[in-house]
């Protein structure tokens, strides 16, 4: 009956209401012949039955509105145009927006695997074809660790890795997807940390994919700590060369400091002498709100070509509380200015980022019930209209703009300010052979609060190997975390604040040290 509605809606739209008058009046004839009749609330809207075994439902409750047009009873699966390899071809970059191979502006929408080592059984080809088919994804990332457990630099297994990406990179093309292979720069900080291996990491997967022409490059995820964008472009400057030599055109995203977070500061220095170049943009829609979407905005504005590589409607951590609120601004802005985006993160972790639910233990075939809230969520922007392709002009960032931090009065930033201000941590200290270093990387004042941001060291100072550890931290006053991230809060009083390890960084060598891990907090 569906398809009845369907058809009937499309002779509307194309021959005018007088055709459709009279097939009306055919289909309701062939109907009679049918046992029963359950007319959907409008045309293309999916049954009941299929809203309980799909990946969507036929009803949209207010909190997941998108768009200005978008109703409470909205259609639910109409799969808008959007670019895909067969039609669009090889992606190029012109001016801030990807353009396909005939120069038409395009947009990519779609999700990233957790890290290859831990999740590498969602990289399949049934997926990939669900993705593309099902979610309206045409975009898929393949997110490789590089220095955490497993991770590639780090005693994982290599050609086990490349393998996967190879194999990422084919399924992609058959799904008809574009696919971004990502060297997930994360607890090393800074990517210059393994700009030997990168090199040839990348010059070996270039030369191995440079047939396919939907491949992307990201080549250092997130930088943070101390990491300048000078750091990044010297990393970036040696990187690009050694894929453009196998590749001349494929387009190259690179990450930006604070966890991809300030594009201001390539925006003031791109990245010069090479073309088809991005740059990351991250966020986490329960703790990045106005200031860094703002900032995303004047960027492109600036002319700065933004990918959004990384995002989730959490907070930082990947964990907590949603914010569909905050999440469905984030979409708007991204969809007005043609900004790609791809959602972390296809795997079943206990983790409010995951996509599917941690009870779920399939790698495909997912219906509704399967996925996890935020994935509920992902599957209805996707399927709604993303981009138009029209341009829209971003304005640029005033002169008063600020840079790193949360824009506003008050606002602090970069190690020459920061290093002398004095936060609500103390600097240092010990619980029992566990010694922690907490170091004020940033400051700055919103809505009547001062917010810290930290970069945190925990070194193990005994004489053998911990698999996990936690370290109460001193402080003068009591303290809220807004963002924590390479770790979790155990416990926050007037006097202490209690951190311990994630999953993946608990194992700590006798004299050997956990870092990248992050705090923000407020008084």
């Amino acid at each position: 009956m569906k398809n009845i509605f369907q058809t009937l809606d499309r002779t509307k739209k194309q021959a005018g209401t007088a055709a459709a008058i009279v097939l009306a009046a055919v289909l309701i004839m062939t109907a009679c012949f049918l046992p029963v009749l359950a007319a959907p609330a409008s045309a293309g809207t999916l049954s009941s039955q299929e809203a309980s075994s799909g990946i969507l439902s036929s009803k949209v409750s207010s909190s997941d509105e998108v768009f200005e047009d978008t109703s409470a009873t909205e259609t639910i699966g109409v799969k808008p145009y959007n670019a895909r390899p067969s039609t669009s071809g090889a992606l190029k970059v012109k001016g801030t927006q990807l353009v396909d191979s005939k120069g038409r502006k395009v947009q990519l929408r779609g999700v990233s695997t957790h890290g290859l080592a831990w999740y590498p059984d969602y990289v399949n080809q049934k997926l990939f074809k669900e993705l593309r088919k099902d979610w309206n994804a045409n975009v898929v990332r393949l997110a490789m660790y590089t220095s955490e457990y497993g991770g590639y630099c780090t005693g994982g297994d290599q050609a086990a890795l490349k393998k996967l990406i190879r194999r990422g990179v084919k399924y992609a093309q058959k799904a008809d997807m574009y696919v971004i292979v990502d060297w997930h720069v994360l607890s090393e900080q800074n990517p210059n940390t393994y700009r030997k291996e990168a090199k040839k990491f990348f010059k070996e997967m270039s030369k191995a994919l440079k047939s396919y022409d939907n491949v992307i490059y990201e080549i250092c995820n997130e930088p943070n700590g101390a990491t300048t964008w000078q750091d990044i472009k010297k990393y970036a400057n040696a990187v690009i060369p050694v894929i453009r030599a196998n590749d001349k055109d494929a387009v190259i995203i690179v990450g930006t400091p604070t966890w991809s977070q300030e594009v201001d500061k390539a925006a003031a220095d791109p990245i010069k002498g090479y073309k088809n170049i991005m740059y990351a943009l991250h966020f986490y829609a329960a703790t990045h709100k106005d200031d860094l979407r703002n900032r995303m905005v004047s960027a492109v504005g600036s002319g700065l070509p933004v990918f959004v590589t990384e995002f989730g409607i959490c907070d930082a951590s990947g964990n907590g509380e949603l914010d569909k609120t905050s999440a469905n601004k984030w979409v708007s802005e991204m969809n007005k200015y043609g900004i790609s985006y791809v959602c972390w993160n296809l795997s079943n972790k206990d983790e409010s980022s995951a996509l599917i639910s941690s009870s779920c233990a399939k790698t495909s075939g997912f219906t509704r019930p399967d996925l996890s809230a935020e994935g509920k969520w992902l599957a209805k922007v996707l399927s709604s209209k993303g981009f138009s392709g029209k341009a829209v002009k971003a304005p640029a960032a005033s002169q008063n703009q600020g840079g790193s931090g949360t824009s506003g009065s008050g606002s602090t930033s970069g190690s020459g300010s920061a290093s002398k201000i004095r936060g609500p941590l103390t600097k240092s200290g010990k619980s029992g052979d566990l010694a922690y270093k907490a170091v004020v990387s940033d400051s700055w004042e919103s809505e009547g609060k001062t917010y810290y941001k930290y970069d945190v060291t925990v070194t193990n100072k005994g004489g053998k190997a911990v698999d996990s550890w936690k370290v109460a931290i001193s402080v003068s006053r009591k303290v809220t975390v807004s963002e924590i991230w390479c770790a979790k809060k155990i416990f926050s009083t007037k006097n202490a604040l209690k951190i311990g390890n994630e999953s993946y960084n608990g194992r700590v060598e006798a004299g050997g040290s956990v870092t990248g891990i992050g705090l923000i907090v407020c008084v």
